[in-house]
């Protein structure tokens, strides 16, 4: 199967990188020069990927992220000049899923293209089931009693470790590798972004400890009790 990526970036010579560097790959590219043509773009015809430009006039990177995730939860890869804790925490915050920062290898880029959506792959695993929550990886579905709990690739990922063992507490490092693989560093408040995400999603559902903490330790499934 031959993935599609949509590139939105509205400085042009960056866009040729990428879509050379993708289509050397053997990637399908779409492109567009704003938050608003992305959109478009995407209605029209729906990407297996997007990477996403922080830094745009109008309609930013954050908005844009912010607009697709109220149709799709396609893995959204975060570009910026910038490199701030601030700024990476709000991209994961408004559902955005991974983040690079200018300037930065095309090669680099592919390879975490690649790793993205071989992480998205279609699993030949059963679906989950604890007391009312159910996550089906093969899906990417996740549900409370019988309400679609829309979680972006990362929280998703997050969930389904906490739920593949409910009884155990797991230590943020540790969660952390399971979500992000070892050889990224990504910072604890970006992890609380995503609990703090899942928990007001679930909480919006009726299920008001969907995550519990446990203090000095780590982070367990809840009782998910609707």
């Amino acid at each position: 199967m031959q993935h599609t990526i949509l590139i939105i970036d509205d400085d042009a010579h960056i866009r040729d990188v990428i879509r050379f560097a993708l289509e050397d790959a053997g990637y399908k590219t779409q492109e567009a020069s704003n938050g608003n043509q992305g959109l478009i773009s995407f209605g029209r015809t729906p990407a297996d990927l997007v990477v996403l430009d922080i830094g745009m006039p109008e309609l930013d990177g954050f908005q844009t992220c912010k607009e697709l995730r109220k149709t799709s939860n396609a893995p959204i890869l975060f570009l910026t000049a910038r490199n701030d804790e601030i700024d990476r925490v709000l991209a994961f915050e408004l559902g955005g899923d991974y983040y690079l920062s200018k300037p930065f290898s095309p090669r680099e880029l592919v390879l975490r293209v690649g790793a993205i959506l071989k992480r998205g792959k279609v699993s030949q695993t059963t679906a989950i089931t604890v007391s009312d929550l159910t996550l089906d990886e093969s899906k990417h579905l996740a549900r409370l009693i019988n309400n679609d709990l829309e979680l972006t690739a990362r929280e998703f990922a997050l969930l389904s470790v906490l739920a593949s063992n409910p009884l155990q507490v797991y230590p943020k490092a540790i969660l952390m590798t399971h979500v992000y693989g070892a050889n990224i560093y990504v910072a604890d408040r970006t992890l609380d972004s995503h609990v703090r995400n899942i928990r007001a999603k679930a909480r919006k559902l009726g299920c008001e400890d969907i995550i519990a903490t446990v203090h000095g330790v780590g982070l367990k499934l809840g009782s998910c009790r609707c």
